[in-house]
């Protein structure tokens, strides 16, 4: 009788580095511009291990709300060099990094306004398909009590996990992919 192998154990990736990665990726703005701040953490798994293989990727409004896309029908956005969009391999202990322009309030679809945030795609080893959160500014609090995602989660400690705090260049925002502080996730 004959045995067939061993299966490897990780079902995707990690391969970011061929080629989703790119030099100026963590740059949504090039360095230096005004304005500019870092949005800096880690990623770790259920354990609370740190993932040091995943990849970390942003899509955002500039400071006036406005999004580098020709489908956004509040025309083009007023940085000339910002492009909305941003991606950080994680590394050692699992850090990454993102160096943007803290993003503006942007239209809910009800009439009202969302608070500032940043839309985040998780890529890491055993994950099928990306996870999906959002990053809201601790220093937001006003917008943050009238945001209709930040309402639409359960509770305080749940809302929490979508909350950067201020820290030195720009703000802290650490993604827990399970365990006792996992990070929520949306289904998107």
């Amino acid at each position: 009788m004959s045995r067939l192998p061993t299966t490897p154990s990780q079902t995707v990736g990690p391969f970011w580095a061929i080629g989703l990665s790119w030099a100026d990726g963590p740059h949504v703005v090039p360095p230096g511009t005004e304005g500019a701040i870092w949005v800096r953490g880690t990623l770790s798994d259920g354990a609370g291990d740190p993932v040091v293989d995943g990849l970390i990727e942003t899509w955002q409004a500039d400071p006036d709300g406005g999004f580098d896309h020709p489908d956004d029908p509040r025309g083009a956005v007023s940085y000339p060099e910002f492009r909305g969009f941003g991606r950080s391999g994680t590394a050692d202990e699992g850090r990454w990094a993102v160096c943007t322009l803290k993003p503006g309030r942007v239209p809910d679809g009800e009439g009202g306004l969302q608070a500032p945030h940043i839309d985040v795609s998780v890529f890491a080893r055993g994950l099928l398909d990306r996870v999906v959160t959002r990053i809201y500014f601790a220093d937001e609090a006003a917008a943050n009590a009238e945001d209709p995602v930040l309402r639409s989660l359960p509770d305080d400690a749940a809302r929490r996990t979508l909350v950067a705090a201020p820290a030195g260049d720009g703000y802290r925002f650490d993604i827990h992919l399970q365990g006792d502080d996992e990070t929520v996730f949306f289904a998107v």
